[in-house]
């Protein structure tokens, strides 16, 4: 990273604030954690997820062919490491993350990352093909399995969401570089949690995520796993998975006690709302068709109220 480049105060606090902005209305699960943070650190992770937001967005923009989705992810990401050399920038997503990145020493390979994990699906086909929400609307009835092995997918889960984790730590603060596999694992929990959750929306976008490995196993066809038509046929690779799951997230355990003190209860929050939505599965029978997965704000909230203490104590 070049040299600190010094911004007004004025216009870093404003920056700020559209990032915390942004981060309070699309981040539902994530927020909750922020809140339980120190306001600098806060600020940090905020300016972190609305770069990943908009990455997402441009990602996710259906209404561009993915060659053109790609063209203009690259050259935002291209803008973003101009900004980071020192150029002069209005973007406030920009200003705010490369004040982040001088704060706690966020490496830009990292961020690189981030995007690259927003993009994965898009390069999970070849150019010019369809989206998996084009493919939908224009056969219904063709779901695609994205990945044929475990080891496949837990790339994907590190890309999406461990890099995520590999980024927050350093904004937390940690001791120990055994901290960054945990921090690996826990994120590889949270992904296969909203895996999880989401088979049926990800079905109806042409997509499934759980391995063909583990279809073949148990003599599921991806369109009966998006259907869910027999949920007793499904539960046990659903059991399995949630249990993979469960695996991942006894990193959190460990990981805790190497986090800055004042960040720990920041981490207890995030990591007990996404296990919370994994129990609740479970209470559930592992139906993720009738209805979504969801804890409600004020669950979220006297899970915060928690983490608060944790942070005081």
């Amino acid at each position: 990273m070049s040299a600190a480049v010094q911004q007004h105060p004025l216009q870093l606090e404003t920056a700020y604030g559209v990032c915390r902005h942004i981060t309070r209305s699309a981040a539902r699960n994530f927020y909750y954690g922020f809140l339980a943070l120190p306001r600098p650190k806060r600020n940090a992770l905020s300016a972190v997820y609305a770069f990943m937001r908009h990455a997402d967005d441009l990602s996710d923009d259906a209404s561009l062919p993915i060659p053109e989705r790609r063209r203009k992810l690259s050259e935002w990401l291209d803008r973003f490491h101009r900004v980071v050399e020192g150029s002069a920038t209005d973007d406030p997503v920009f200003m705010a993350l490369r004040d982040a990145q001088q704060k706690y020493n966020i490496p830009t390979e990292l961020l690189d990352k981030l995007v690259q994990g927003t993009a994965m699906d898009l390069y999970a086909n070849s150019p010019g093909d369809p989206s998996p929400a084009e493919l939908a609307q224009s056969a219904p009835d063709t779901v695609r399995i994205a990945y044929r092995t475990f080891a496949e997918l837990y790339d994907y889960c590190y890309h999406v969401a461990s890099v995520v984790g590999l980024t927050c730590i350093r904004i937390f603060g940690y001791r120990e570089q055994f901290a960054e596999q945990l921090a690996e694992e826990v994120g590889v929990a949270f992904q296969l949690t909203n895996i999880l959750r989401d088979i049926k929306e990800d079905g109806s976008l042409g997509r499934v995520y759980i391995p063909q490995e583990d279809l073949e196993q148990f003599g599921i066809s991806a369109e009966e796993l998006v259907s869910g038509s027999n949920l007793e046929r499904l539960r046990p690779l659903l059991e399995m998975e949630a249990n993979r799951a469960r695996e991942f997230y006894k990193a959190a355990d460990k990981l805790l006690p190497l986090i800055d003190e004042d960040s720990q209860g920041a981490l207890w929050t995030l990591v007990t709302i996404y296990h919370r939505l994994l129990d609740r599965m479970v209470e559930r029978q592992y139906d993720v068709y009738s209805r979504r997965i969801r804890l409600s704000g004020l669950e979220k909230s006297g899970i915060l109220f928690k983490g608060f203490l944790k942070r005081l104590t």
